[in-house]
């Protein structure tokens, strides 16, 4: 007779206990292409551009502008995060290859983490948020989809690999991140 309302309070205390999903950004952690913790938290207050990669696509070439954001606005606080990714088939396996290719060819020096999920049921914790702050329009479609985040750990917006990342929106909106506090 009591069933019925036992497992009723049961699913709330379950509701109850579950985490509340992250406000911003430096909740989350990955690992880097090396395998080590890379708590997101080390980031705060920085601005951070978080845009998923791949080796043998027709957008590489974006790496080398990637780089040069880095350079150019990481002393003002900017840090550009790799997230290598195989949801669109162009991805080595190895990390350790995409390492190697990523410093070889382009001397990437901004921090990149392991192959990870964009996409989809399996996507990384950041993107499955992302996905659900900026709404379903804003999710990678491709490869070098860039997300920008504030100083505050907030999602500011999203820009696809049609924005390159010379593009003047993208500097522009960097810009305006870096010049607002946390």
């Amino acid at each position: 007779m009591f069933k019925p309302f036992m497992l009723a309070v049961a699913a709330v205390a379950v509701v109850a206990a579950s985490p509340m999903a992250p406000d911003n950004a430096y909740a989350f952690s990955m690992k880097t292409i090396d395998g080590k913790p890379m708590p997101w938290s080390q980031y705060k207050g920085k601005v951070l551009l978080v845009v998923n990669t791949a080796s043998f696509c027709g957008f590489t070439w974006q790496y080398e502008g990637l780089e040069k954001l880095y350079e150019t606005y990481g002393p003002k606080g900017l840090v550009v995060i790799g997230v290598p990714s195989n949801d669109f088939n162009q991805e080595s396996t190895e990390n350790g290859k995409i390492k190697e290719f990523c410093e070889s060819k382009f001397g990437i020096k901004f921090p990149m983490t392991e192959r990870s999920n964009v996409i989809g049921p399996d996507a990384a914790p950041f993107y499955k948020w992302a996905s659900n702050v900026l709404g379903k329009d804003n999710i990678p479609d491709w490869n070098f989809h860039k997300y920008l985040v504030g100083r505050d750990g907030r999602l500011i917006a999203a820009y696809t690999r049609k924005v390159g990342p010379d593009a003047p929106a993208l500097s522009d909106a960097i810009s305006k991140a870096l010049a607002n506090p946390a």
